[in-house]
């Protein structure tokens, strides 16, 4: 059942808030093996009220780690699966008569969801992408000049398969930049990928999470105190400084034809706060702004070319442009 539309109010205190967030950790690990980066790159976007775009090959379980995710911070979810005749209205919600009242009333979307795993989105036509992409910047949908607000903590975390792209409408730079995260979900090592095999010789059931022990560790409470304190972390100017030196770089870089936007630099600095308040420190460091470049600013560049046909990627480009940007002391 969707979550009323509301604000959780702050009950818990930051250290408690912060704590719980870390066991979530633990919990995500009794279902999903070998993914603690991409854990950590959802917990920051719940935290940023940002959207990821996951990247990964089919059966990396991404799908389970979002509902795993979900449960252990005890959020509802949903999940769409885009396809080539998805209508806007199948995910944003229609007006529907009612032979009975002879009256249209209102069919709330999957949107209406605290988690939305978009699965492959790039399946589906530019249309139901804005669409989509519009309630994401709103966090609303607004029908008939009616608004009906999204509850309270909402996320997209939509999924792309970078090996296959018969059949695709891949997302345009304008709404890649609108999500706040792009993390990779790699293929497990051969040990995680052990665990995963005796995991279910033993009867691991992934549509089963109770049956995994996969209890809420954390809530909306816990998420709304740790919002409220990673607003209060401190970045001094010199990191400010850095940031936007960082994004201007990227945009005189010559291996790259577009830059970061200054949406990039705000985002950069929201990440770096959360991930300096996740590691239990009230002010951002340059390490900070480091740690979170690479997942927060690689969808907003796009490569020359001449530069791709050579197998670089966007990663290397960013390696090399946190590389050569000073950094503060």
């Amino acid at each position: 059942m969707t979550r009323p539309a509301t604000t959780a109010e702050p009950t818990a205190g930051p250290d408690d808030a912060r704590a719980a967030l870390h066991r979530l950790r633990t919990e995500v690990a009794k279902a999903v093996v070998g993914q603690d980066p991409v854990v950590t790159g959802l917990v920051i976007a719940l935290l940023c009220r940002g959207h990821v775009l996951l990247e990964g090959v089919p059966g990396v379980a991404k799908t389970l780690l979002i509902r795993t995710v979900a449960t252990a911070l005890d959020l509802d979810s949903k999940r769409v699966q885009f396809t080539p005749d998805l209508m806007p209205g199948d995910v944003t919600g229609s007006l529907i008569f009612d032979p009975r009242t002879a009256a249209f009333t209102f069919r709330e979307g999957p949107v209406f969801t605290n988690l939305l795993l978009a699965d492959e989105i790039n399946r589906t036509p530019p249309k139901t992408q804005s669409a989509l992409l519009e309630v994401m910047e709103e966090r609303q949908v607004s029908v008939e000049g009616a608004r009906r607000p999204l509850p309270d903590p909402f996320i997209v975390a939509a999924t792309q398969n970078p090996v296959e792209y018969e059949g695709t409408y891949p997302l345009p730079e304008a709404q890649l930049d609108r999500f706040l995260l792009k993390l990779t979900v790699p293929l497990p090592n051969r040990d995680e990928e052990l665990g995963v095999l005796r995991a279910h010789h033993a009867g691991f059931d992934p549509r089963d999470l109770g049956a995994a022990g996969v209890r809420p560790v954390a809530d909306a409470a816990d998420l709304a105190a740790a919002r409220e304190a990673v607003g209060r972390v401190h970045v001094a100017e010199p990191v400010l400084g850095y940031i936007v030196d960082l994004c201007r770089a990227t945009r005189a870089t010559p291996a790259l034809e577009l830059g970061a936007s200054p949406r990039g630099a705000t985002g950069l600095l929201s990440t770096a706060k959360a991930w300096a308040w996740l590691a239990g420190r009230d002010h951002v460091t340059p390490d900070d702004v480091k740690a979170t470049a690479r997942p927060t600013l690689r969808h907003r560049l796009r490569l020359r070319p001449e530069v791709e046909l050579e197998g670089v990627g966007v990663d290397a480009v960013l390696d090399t442009v946190l590389a050569t940007v000073p950094t503060p002391r």
